[in-house]
């Protein structure tokens, strides 16, 4: 850590996406961090689910600690500010609800096996402007088109103010273009060990959002807000590496190029493609993203290059060997949704699972998969919960919490009257 600094802004990632956090100044920065650990029975409300495991219902709500190692801080995108990314533990030892803790106890996993997971990311985010009532409408692009770039798809060089903030806060973006609806662009990180690589994803969605908000614009990850448009993923391209530091995806003996352990990988995440779902896709309009024929991650298959499969395997050999997975919307919560992946794919190596057969069909009008994810978020957590091998590698605790707040997510969304509802009925009934 080599310049000066005003403030150290600390942040975490919890249950529900959001960056919680605090600033505290330069001459406190070394001492961490409290937070109210009724935090983890918070909706998108606010209102807490009573008994929400972590958050020490009965305990009066007592504090938690964020922890971290200053020289882990990195140049932030405001005035003045360093970053940095908290490791949460109370009295107890480290946080069992964590999503940065799940992780670590993920590629700890991995460790034991001989192997170091690296991740790359790719996301995808709609940018919306005021409508001048108080809402948001999206962006009028009407020169844009796919794999664009310039001012016809961003007219307000919001790409160029992400681009310059994230070269501030040395977070590596690796590529930018806008995506085939208007005004989506995708966003990729270069890759890195699993956890420098969620935490830069982590801090990425932080920075983006409000270099966006910061111009008047609204940037949102969310998995489908336009209806009659594409939806926005989150891909991990997954790769792990042996202790010499080996790239262990490849076998130049095999006829495709593809390790064993790829593609004991790929089966796990196959075998577990609906409990999956309940992490990766966890809120309620993450189902309308999920759709046949939208090259979206609804079936599980696999493909050699092939966007209408959920894991891809890209041409790429050698270094780059790797596998995407394509489940993810943008709303995940990047440290848990990359945990859980990453347990799948473990998983599938240590039960020994075999691959299923590669799929044939073009993603599109024909199909081969007879697998979905599940209809919607109630039936995905009622898969994930039931998987109790998954939830007890990710963290039973951790999935408790997870199920606890989104049932009562699903609640509240299935006892509201929504717009659809009124300008479909109100006229008529």
């Amino acid at each position: 850590m080599s310049e000066d600094f005003r403030r150290l802004r600390v942040l975490w990632p919890d249950h529900l996406g959001l960056a919680r956090g605090k600033y505290v100044p330069a001459e406190l920065a070394e001492a961490g961090v409290r937070h109210c650990s009724g935090t983890w029975a918070l909706g998108y409300d606010r209102d807490m689910t009573p008994y929400t495991p972590g958050s020490h219902w009965n305990d009066g709500l007592p504090d938690f600690q964020g922890t971290y190692d200053l020289a882990d801080s990195r140049p932030g995108w405001e005035k003045d500010t360093r970053v940095v990314v908290a490791d949460l533990g109370d009295h107890e030892g480290p946080s069992l609800v964590s999503p940065r803790g799940a992780l670590r106890r993920a590629i700890g996993a991995w460790s034991d096996l001989g192997y170091s997971p690296y991740v790359g990311m790719e996301f995808e985010a709609y940018v919306f402007v005021p409508d001048g009532s108080g809402g948001f409408v999206p962006l009028d692009t009407p020169g844009a088109y796919v794999y664009g770039t310039g001012p016809a798809v961003d007219p307000h060089g919001l790409v160029d103010a992400i681009w310059e903030a994230s070269e501030r806060a040395q977070i590596p973006l690796e590529s930018v273009n806008s995506e085939y609806d208007s005004p989506q662009f995708e966003f990729t990180l270069r890759y890195a060990d699993a956890l420098r690589a969620a935490d830069e994803g982590f801090l990425f969605k932080v920075l983006a959002r409000e270099v966006a908000q910061r111009m008047g614009l609204l940037l949102t990850f969310m998995g489908k807000p336009i209806s009659q448009k594409g939806g926005s993923g989150l891909h991990f391209n997954i790769s792990v590496r042996d202790d010499e530091g080996v790239n262990a995806m490849n076998d130049p003996a095999s006829e495709d190029g593809v390790s064993a352990l790829s593609k004991s990988m790929i089966a796990g995440l196959l075998a577990r493609h609906r409990s999956l779902a309940g992490i990766c896709a966890p809120t309620v309009n993450a189902y309308k993203r999920l759709r046949p024929a939208s090259l979206s991650g609804y079936w599980a298959n696999w493909g050699y290059d092939h966007r209408g499969a959920t894991v891809r395997i890209p041409p790429e050999r050698g270094a780059a060997g790797r596998i995407e997975h394509r489940l993810s919307d943008g709303a995940a919560v990047v440290h848990t949704a990359m945990a859980a992946v990453l347990q799948a794919a473990r998983l599938g190596r240590v039960e020994e699972l075999q691959l299923p057969p590669v799929e044939r069909g073009n993603g599109l009008d024909t199909i081969e998969a007879t697998v979905g994810v599940p209809a919607n978020l109630a039936e995905a957590l009622d898969a994930l919960e039931a998987d109790t091998v998954f939830t007890e590698a990710l963290g039973s605790t951790l999935c408790a919490q997870h199920i606890a707040v989104k049932r009562s997510e699903w609640e509240r969304f299935t006892n509201a009257t929504t717009d659809w509802e009124l300008r479909e009925y109100l006229p008529f009934l």
